[in-house]
């Protein structure tokens, strides 16, 4: 696409002008007509609750199960909704009953509450969790796998990862991880939050026993989406976090993974339901994905390389900052981040690009150092990662 046809495309999202967005890894902002279909259902919802909830969600709602799933190279009747990631992993955490003494494996660059929930877990099931290192710079997946197989052991119950860090944006290689934990029966969760759309998954093809996955970063969806997908043999051990309604299926629901008239399945709306609440962020996510459909998902790919690797020309080539994240597609996509000076207060930092430049981005500490994270969309603009780097450069030199 040319560059006016990008500024197309960014004229049909919700952007706040005065700010330079570059945490779409965060939470992405809306396309224009999701924020109206959302609108739109809550209006609805709103002047008529009952007969919205009792009608007209049901057909909706399993809409947007066949279309996400279909979108995700998944099945609709595994694929159980949830409010984001963090429900989907607790879901499962909550759940599985595993063999102690043994260990949940992490990698040493999980998300901090998703390390709290296993954490968690492991207390009230008398395991241990341990952590691995990721090679940092990786200059083929096959040293992730190595890495990753060094650290399992007889004792190894379930391996949690990240498909794509938070931290770096490092793109780890999901089929191999669980082909490998697979042999060894080692259960397997991936936390997906930063994957749909930023990806090209395919469910099917990925040996995993849980992906959970978020909606309001790069597919753009509405705050409030989530997903976890049950792989093959784990359909009965899971038991929602509260028990609501669906509980016990009505008398008539049918097959326990057959679709059933409340638009989800006897199976998932067990676990799906929390009593009454707005699902209507559910119901938007087809205008979602339609729209960077009709962008070419390829195609926004391609513009988010190019946005990223203009990032590493200003930051690393012409400011000197080291990239912490791979340049090999395979290994990496719209994400990349660079190692700051160690004397450098991440909090500071990113209060000043905030407050003196209205640029939104990721600065953090992690387990190398703090690191600044440049999440790239297509509606981003070289003019705007230059005006980060000449910021960086002011409130650094000061």
């Amino acid at each position: 696409m040319a560059s006016a046809d990008w500024d197309d495309a960014r004229g049909r999202m919700l952007l706040d002008p005065t700010v330079v967005n570059l945490n779409t890894g965060s939470a992405g902002p809306l396309p224009r007509g999701t924020f109206r279909r959302v609108t739109d259902l809550r209006t609805r919802l709103a002047r008529a609750p009952m007969d919205f909830l009792l009608r007209e969600l049901p057909p909706l709602l399993w809409r947007t199960r066949e279309h996400l799933a279909g979108f995700l190279g998944g099945t609709p009747h595994r694929l159980a909704l949830t409010t984001n990631v963090t429900g989907a992993v607790n879901l499962v955490a909550s759940s599985l009953n595993l063999a102690a003494p043994g260990e949940i494996l992490l990698t040493d660059h999980e998300y901090p509450p998703m390390r709290r929930c296993w954490e968690r877990m492991a207390r009230r099931q008398g395991l241990t969790v341990r952590t691995f290192r990721v090679p940092t710079m990786p200059a083929d997946p096959g040293e992730i796998v190595e890495a990753a197989v060094a650290a399992m052991g007889p004792r190894t119950r379930l391996l949690s990862f990240s498909h794509v860090l938070s931290t770096t944006g490092l793109v780890l290689p999901a089929r191999e991880l669980c082909v490998e934990a697979r042999r060894r029966g080692i259960v397997t969760v991936i936390d997906g939050a930063h994957a749909p759309a930023f990806l090209e998954l395919n469910l099917a093809d990925l040996p995993c026993d849980f992906y959970a996955g978020s909606g309001h970063k790069w597919l753009l969806a509405p705050t409030g989406v989530g997903f976890l997908h049950i792989g093959p043999g784990q359909e009965d051990n899971l038991e929602p976090t509260q028990v609501s309604w669906a509980y016990e299926p009505p008398p008539g629901s049918g097959p326990p993974d057959e679709r059933d008239r409340f638009g989800s399945t006897p199976r998932l709306r067990r676990l799906e339901c929390e009593g009454t609440r707005d699902l209507c962020p559910w119901l938007a996510v087809p205008e979602s994905v339609d729209f960077q459909a009709r962008l070419g998902h390829d195609r926004i790919r391609l513009r988010r390389r190019e946005l990223t690797d203009h990032a590493r020309r200003r930051l690393a080539d012409g400011q000197g900052l080291e990239p912490a994240t791979p340049e090999r597609p395979g290994l990496s996509g719209g994400m990349v981040a660079f190692r700051l000076p160690a004397t450098t207060s991440a909090d500071e930092l990113r209060r000043g690009l905030w407050e003196r430049f209205r640029i939104e981005t990721a600065v953090g500490d992690e387990p190398g150092g703090p690191l600044l994270r440049i999440s790239a969309n297509f509606y981003t603009t070289e003019a705007e990662i230059d005006y980060l780097a000449d910021a960086l450069k002011e409130l650094m030199a000061g």
